[in-house]
């Protein structure tokens, strides 16, 4: 009788690290279009770059917490790649961005991304104890992506309210599900908590986004296709109910 193969928990725990390493590199390459575009057209357009600010703070976060944490080569060499992208976003931005929006750009890095990485720089050397330094920076860690997991809780909503998926792109909701997807099992297999339990979070907010997608990707077109049949036909009838009434009453609801 042949053995069943199995992998122990150390070789899980690599092969979900550079799964996840591959799929993270893919998310952090996602802006690529909309920075090809500004640098085309050498206006930021409006963009914003607070995406960018956090990003970074979070890939910072990630790699002092690798650092200090052994046997954590993957989560050092894809944090420190995300660093490198997320910094040359940010001097494309500032390159092109209106000198208003350079100007609190360039506050927002020193203030989130230097001030909070020194603050937590500070905290974790000179207060707690060095015993206890990989779980205080993991725990912040673990706090802020799970602050940034919620983000797109504001984004649901408007899909739900404007019944449409304009603003959220289902194929990032989708690299983003499998992202957390991957370094959940990472963390699981490796024992660590403050990498699992964040991206427990993210995976439940990534399906609930491709689920919202999947209701609401045709309901604009519904409703302006019944809104032109209703403007073709209503004069005909008086007793047709006013549909684009009904929408807006159950937007209200929700």
């Amino acid at each position: 009788m042949s053995k069943m193969f199995t992998f122990s928990d150390h070789e899980m725990v690599l092969i979900f690290g550079l799964l996840g390493n591959i799929v993270s590199f893919l998310v952090f390459l996602a802006p690529l279009p909309t920075f090809y575009s500004i640098c085309k057209k050498k206006t930021s357009e409006g963009f914003q770059s607070i995406p960018y600010v956090v990003a970074l703070l979070s890939a910072m976060l990630l790699l002092y917490y690798g650092l200090l944490k052994t046997n954590a080569i993957l989560i050092i060499t894809i944090n420190c790649i995300g660093c490198v992208i997320e910094v040359l976003y940010l001097i494309i931005y500032i390159i092109y961005a209106p000198r208003k929006l350079k100007i609190s750009t360039l506050a927002l890095i020193l203030v989130a991304d230097l001030g909070g990485l020194g603050l937590t720089l500070i905290i974790t050397n000179f207060i707690v104890k060095s015993y206890y330094r990989v779980h205080a920076v993991g725990l912040i860690c673990a706090i802020f992506n799970i602050a940034v997991f919620a983000a797109p809780l504001s984004i649901m909503r408007k899909v739900i309210k404007t019944r449409s998926v304009e603003y959220m792109p289902f194929f990032l909701s989708l690299f983003l599900t499998l992202c957390a997807t991957m370094w959940f099992f990472y963390g699981l297999f490796d024992k660590d908590n403050y990498i699992m339990l964040p991206n427990v979070l993210g995976f439940l907010f990534g399906i609930s986004q491709m689920i919202l997608y999947l209701i609401y990707k045709n309901a604009k077109n519904k409703v302006e296709a019944n809104s032109n049949e209703q403007q073709e036909y209503g004069d005909d009838d008086g007793n047709k109910e006013d549909f684009p009434s009904i929408v807006e009453m159950k937007e209200n609801i929700v």
